[in-house]
């Protein structure tokens, strides 16, 4: 993740939906997403503690939502966190990002200018 990625100032994603997944994705059934920071939810699925109630926050989240955040648990993510995109990150609008940061407070991401559309320097 690059330095400039607009999800180390966000977080609002790991602060406001339930993070689930199948259960095959913990250490104890083979994957790398940590079980002491997991609970079950269904025989078969499993969620990150503290997101299965409302207000949810993500166990792993560490910081100040639209501060400064970061994952504790990274390299360890379970796949709906390797598979949530920034909007615009890849150059497509997700609008799941959108209401995460409304539910915060946080204005929308916008798209990056194109070079063509940048305001004229003058030197």
């Amino acid at each position: 993740m690059s330095d400039n990625n607009p999800c180390l100032t966000c977080g609002a994603c790991c602060a406001h939906f339930r993070v689930s997944f199948y259960w095959g994705e913990c250490q104890s059934a083979g994957g790398v997403v940590p079980d002491e920071l997991v609970e079950q939810i269904t025989p078969h699925h499993a969620a990150m503690r503290g997101t299965t109630s409302k207000p949810a926050r993500c166990v792993s989240l560490l910081g100040e939502v639209g501060c400064g955040v970061r994952c504790t648990m990274y390299e360890q993510r379970s796949s709906p966190c390797r598979e949530f995109e920034a909007s615009w990150e890849y150059g497509e609008h997700n609008p799941r990002c959108d209401a995460a940061r409304a539910a915060h407070g946080l204005p929308p991401l916008t798209p990056p200018l194109e070079p063509d559309m940048a305001p004229d320097r003058v030197a």
